[in-house]
């Protein structure tokens, strides 16, 4: 008793006393983003019970009167089962590659951006930012006739590179399919991360890099020890909703391919065994898998960048 009190008012003392400025400001924030973020929440929250209760059983649409309880049943046959294993790979490789080359190719849009003339800045970022505001299936649909052996033109603009001809058919294996469907990913999305970026380069002091500079710095020291470091939550938060999305990417792969030449993504899956199959259970059952997925990557996110984003910069040591 004695020694766990001291310690817990030590506690209490470490922690920064708020002034009723930042109290007033709490409060503020809760009164505009509280009702949407109630909202949202209960929004989601059924449909989120709604699949874990639906996964414990061996449920099908055409026979409900059959519905069974079966417990874990739903995640033992997933989880034994190649074409999940199969869907997760992809979906991590397309999340992997799409997050990375979008965060190099939207730091170099970010600095255009932000070094542009300002007589031309804003039609600079408004063309950048175009591709963004398209639609996620329009934007599928144009890649897919663009790369189409029928209708495709990349073909025979290409037809100089080792490999290509009229007759290369982009969607009938995995590997180029692949690389279609991703390129279409990284067109349309790689603008939302530069904005991301350039909120945050924004942000970053011109008298650090100028001092650094001045000290001898190279531009390659300047960017990893004082650009970088100070865009630590921008680019957090870019990685993280870029990481999120693009593991539940759906639209891209169901116009391309619908899955086929093994290009089939988990909320592929989860859509043709729910609504293809009718087999609701293992279909809930896949639908909470991707949510744990993405819980689990927002977490890591959270945990390797350790960014304090009510502060803007820092976190835990």
């Amino acid at each position: 008793m004695s020694t766990t009190a001291p310690a817990t008012r030590s506690r209490r003392a470490d922690r920064p006393v708020k002034s009723e400025r930042t109290k007033a400001q709490a409060r503020l924030g809760w009164l505009l983003a509280g009702p949407a973020f109630f909202i949202m929440v209960a929004v989601i929250f059924y449909p989120v019970v709604q699949a874990v209760w639906d996964s414990l059983f061996s449920y099908r649409l055409t026979a409900p009167s059959e519905r069974e309880f079966i417990g874990l049943g739903n995640y033992g046959t997933i989880l034994t089962d190649q074409v999940f294993w199969s869907a997760l790979g992809v979906t991590a490789l397309v999340t992997v590659v799409t997050v990375a080359v979008e965060l190099v190719l939207g730091f170099i849009l970010a600095l255009i951006m932000h070094k542009a003339i300002k007589s031309t800045r804003g039609l600079v970022r408004t063309a950048i930012l175009v591709p963004y505001g398209i639609i996620t299936v329009v934007s599928a649909y144009a890649w897919y006739y663009m790369f189409s052996i029928d209708s495709g033109y990349i073909n025979n603009w290409f037809a100089w590179l080792p490999g290509i001809d009229s007759d290369l058919n982009w969607f009938a294996q995995s590997p180029t399919a692949l690389i279609v469907i991703m390129l279409s990913e990284i067109w349309k999305t790689t603008p939302f991360i530069s904005l991301l970026l350039l909120a945050g380069l924004a942000q970053v002091p011109d008298d650090l890099s100028e001092a650094a500079s001045v000290d001898g710095a190279t531009w390659w020291q300047r960017l990893t020890r004082v650009i970088l470091p100070n865009m630590k939550a921008a680019i957090m938060v870019a990685t993280l909703f870029r990481a999120l999305d693009a593991f539940r990417i759906f639209d891209s792969v169901f116009i391309m391919t619908n899955g086929a030449y093994g290009t089939e993504v988990l909320s592929l899956l989860a859509y043709r065994t729910s609504i293809g199959r009718l087999e609701i259970g293992l279909g809930s059952a896949v639908s909470v898998i991707l949510f744990l997925c993405v819980g689990l990557i927002a977490f890591a996110a959270v945990k390797i960048f350790k960014v304090d984003l009510a502060r803007g910069q820092g976190g835990a040591k």
